[in-house]
């Protein structure tokens, strides 16, 4: 990974503490990620809804000649926060651009119209 770059999905300043020694002045947030949270999931399909209060991303890994996928990780974020995801996400890209060229994005075939979320709310 080039760089880190911190979403900022609400007010308070972030900051990583390297030693459990240091305590986070105040203003400050200590945010621990543990292994198995560090592994990731891999995602190739991101399905976005949206209601008045909220938006839903659910994020799913597609594998070729399997008809059937699981969403394997779903964020639950207000409008403010899916905005301000959007923003970071467009500064990173930019920033990824200008160091590494541009993102080809590849059209791909649509998906079939009843693939997605069954469920109602």
């Amino acid at each position: 990974m080039d760089s880190l770059f911190f979403v900022p999905l609400y007010h308070i300043k972030q900051h990583y503490i390297m030693s459990e020694e240091k305590k986070p002045k105040k203003g400050q947030i200590n945010i621990e990620l543990d292994e198995k949270v560090a592994e990731g999931t891999y995602s190739n399909l991101a399905i976005i809804n949206h209601s008045v209060s909220e938006f839903v991303v659910d994020f799913v890994s597609i594998m070729p000649g399997t008809p059937k996928s699981k969403v394997k990780s779903r964020i639950i974020l207000t409008p403010q926060h899916a905005k301000r995801l959007l923003k970071a996400l467009g500064d990173n890209v930019q920033r990824f651009e200008k160091a590494h060229g541009e993102i080809k994005d590849y059209e791909q075939a649509p998906l079939p119209l009843n693939f997605g979320p069954t469920g109602q709310a």
